[in-house]
């Protein structure tokens, strides 16, 4: 953290994680609490945002690949190239190791909480394409920025601990997909 700039495109919701991360440090210095800080992957699942221009990148997909299935469009267009790289972790995976780190853990150091399977975003894009049953193609709007070329954290501390994911990215965006499908409109 804090090795070099921030990278443009979220940069205000970095300096936001880093000034809750150096207060949560503060609080457990100046009060001598057991306040860790906590530093999870992009999460999903089930109780999502799932709006096109507020959600993030898997509820998003998987609303607009749904949509375009039912309205049979042609393609689905995504932002920049494909290639950036990310890891995601399923909602009941992050709740598993938060509890594991509150029973585990106590360290002013920060520690990761990794999905542990990075994927290319052309990539995740297929794998949602897959689960929600669209058959349609792809095309990416180069012209609209790819943000950080590769987002992904170290888990080998809480791995070392014991603790792992349990749920593969294609069970989880399975479980996302159902949920959607069943949530109120």
């Amino acid at each position: 953290m804090l090795t070099g700039p921030f990278e443009p495109t979220n940069e205000w919701y970095a300096v936001a994680k880093v000034a809750g991360v150096k207060l949560c440090q503060a609080y457990r210095r100046q009060h001598g609490k057991d306040f860790i800080a906590v530093v999870p992957t992009n999460l999903y699942g089930p109780g999502d945002n799932f709006d096109l221009a507020a959600g993030h990148v898997i509820p998003a997909l998987i609303r607009r690949f749904h949509e375009a299935k039912v309205s049979g469009a042609e393609y689905v267009e995504l932002w920049g190239t494909g290639k950036p790289i990310r890891e995601y972790l399923y909602v009941d995976d992050a709740a598993h190791a938060l509890v594991f780190l509150m029973e585990h853990y106590s360290d002013e150091a920060i520690i990761n909480v990794a999905g542990g399977e990075e994927v290319t975003i052309a990539a995740l894009a297929e794998r949602i394409a897959a689960v929600t049953g669209y058959r349609g193609g792809l095309r990416y709007d180069r012209s609209k920025p790819d943000g950080m070329r590769r987002k992904v954290l170290d888990g080998s501390r809480i791995h070392k601990l014991g603790w792992q994911p349990s749920t593969s990215l294609e069970d989880g965006l399975t479980r996302t997909y159902a949920w959607f499908l069943q949530k109120p409109a």
